[in-house]
């Protein structure tokens, strides 16, 4: 499994930690940054996680910033991304069964480590159902398309 990474400031320090403990499992991360804690632009970092993850480079992307809502509103406005914003494990099942979202969020002000960490191993080890959700994502897909010329 091949996971892209990226945060802005507000979600560094939990990026760090998410990085480190997926590499302790053997899962091969990239680091797309921000590599410090001076104040940047999360759009920057969201775009090239989507971006990879929907050339397909990587097998899914985990953002962060301070909430998780910027950088997952960026990365959804790449065809092919299904950025979910999840803090809760709940959510992260769901969205993977239900939405196959490919890249998940997280807001490193919202969720503590030991949660996010519960959240990352939720999304990465569920599957996509498939048969009525393949509809629904089919329908996202169709929307993309339409809005995407």
């Amino acid at each position: 499994m091949k996971i892209a990474m990226g945060s802005d400031h507000g979600g560094f320090q939990l990026k760090n930690a998410v990085i480190k403990y997926l590499e302790k499992k053997g899962i091969e991360v990239k680091d797309f940054g921000t590599l410090n804690e001076e104040s940047c632009d999360y759009p920057d970092y969201s775009l090239q996680v989507a971006e990879e993850v929907a050339a397909k480079n990587f097998d899914f992307g985990i953002l962060i910033c301070g909430t998780g809502i910027g950088i997952s509103i960026a990365a959804n406005k790449v065809p092919g991304i299904r950025a979910a914003l999840c803090h809760d494990t709940f959510s992260a099942h769901a969205t993977r069964q239900h939405n196959n979202a490919n890249i998940l969020a997280m807001g490193q002000r919202v969720v503590g480590e030991g949660l996010a960490l519960d959240i990352v191993d939720t999304f990465l080890n569920c599957e996509f159902e498939g048969g009525r959700h393949a509809n629904r994502v089919n329908k996202i897909t169709e929307i993309e398309k339409k809005y995407s010329k």
